[in-house]
């Protein structure tokens, strides 16, 4: 999609798994830094977007990615991955990481974090909720012949005729960065924001590898004063 006229401009603000078990002290897969960019993501619930939708990791207890799920010894949270087939076509594969169990329906650690201000949310989407597959963006699983799990996300924003979607959660290197991709997939003109997301490798190296993924995806990365957000703010 290409930029569009101001009486046509419909942004989304998309908050990715801002959850207990993704920030720290207690999380059992905590972000580094994760809780200290609430307050940059309770001032963007305050703009006039048109749509603001949260998205919540929810696992079922024997998810794929749970690397307890697994027999050893390549069962690590961290080190370890797994070969992931598609149920549906098992020549179509990828390989996964392997993580501490986290985000498991219904637990504390699945809630989003209480300093958000999840009033001002207009929807949640839940993903990875089919213990088959990895699910990192809040759009759809990485399997394309077929798809497997898929959200309401695009759905709900063309639905809401949403024209720009702009990102920020956790994390940076997984799923903050598929959520952009797909974003962009979708059609909609895609920013990340760069104050209000964190990374589990926060390193430069890693960060730089993923703006560079967002770039060839089409997704700009800006910052809390860009023009990008000005628009938005005038609205």
């Amino acid at each position: 999609m290409h930029d569009v006229p101001d009486d046509a401009f419909r942004p989304a603000l998309l908050i990715v798994d801002f959850q207990e078990d993704f920030c720290p002290p207690h999380g059992s897969l905590a972000v580094t830094g994760a809780r200290d960019i609430v307050a940059v993501i309770n001032s963007l619930l305050e703009l006039p977007f048109s749509q603001k939708i949260a998205t919540q990791d929810w696992h079922p207890p024997d998810h794929i990615s749970f690397a307890a799920n697994h027999p050893p010894p390549d069962n690590k949270p961290f080190s370890s991955s797994c070969l992931v087939r598609n149920p549906d076509n098992p020549s179509e594969t990828y390989k996964t990481r392997l993580w501490p169990v986290h985000c498991v329906q219904d637990t504390k650690g699945a809630k989003l974090i209480p300093e958000l201000h999840a009033e001002k949310v207009h929807h949640i989407v839940k993903k990875g909720q089919d213990k088959r597959v990895e699910m990192y963006s809040a759009f759809t699983d990485p399997f394309v012949n077929p798809s497997i799990a898929t959200s309401e996300l695009a759905a709900t924003l063309k639905e809401a005729q949403v024209t720009h979607v702009y990102v920020v959660g956790l994390a940076m290197d997984y799923c903050v960065k598929y959520t952009a991709i797909d974003a962009a997939k979708e059609g909609f003109v895609t920013y990340a924001v760069e104050e209000g997301i964190k990374a589990v490798d926060p390193s430069v190296q890693a960060w730089g590898a993923s703006l560079d993924e967002l770039k060839r995806a089409g997704v700009a990365m800006i910052s809390l004063a860009s023009p990008e957000l000005n628009r938005v703010r005038q609205l």
